[in-house]
């Protein structure tokens, strides 16, 4: 997946649930927000995991594009609907995202 778009490496693509309970924000390359690499990346090597407060199934549902309310893998959008192909797109993307902002960090 070449990353050469902002959205492709800085909009979160995914929140993948660590073992720990913490998540990280992954961009649609699967490399943590912000990364623009192919290389493999030892998530551990890097403190960029979060304790987010208030995902639970309904909030999982909320930020899932297709409803989905698994708390381990919570995917915003896909390749079928990317944010930036329309404007409905990212207006749905946008709500998504309000969602997630207004989540607390512990």
């Amino acid at each position: 997946m070449p990353l050469n778009d902002f959205r492709s490496v800085c909009m979160p693509y995914c929140l993948q649930k660590q073992p720990d309970g913490k998540y990280l924000v992954l961009n649609r390359g699967y490399k943590p927000f912000g990364f623009k690499t192919s290389d493999h990346v030892k998530y551990e090597d890097y403190p960029i995991c979060l304790q987010l407060k208030g995902i639970g199934p309904a909030t999982a549902a909320k930020l899932s594009y297709k409803g989905s309310d698994d708390v381990n893998a919570i995917f915003l959008y896909n390749d079928g609907w990317i944010p930036t192909r329309s404007a409905a797109n990212m207006r749905n993307s946008l709500k998504r995202l309000e969602i997630l902002a207004k989540l607390t960090v512990a």
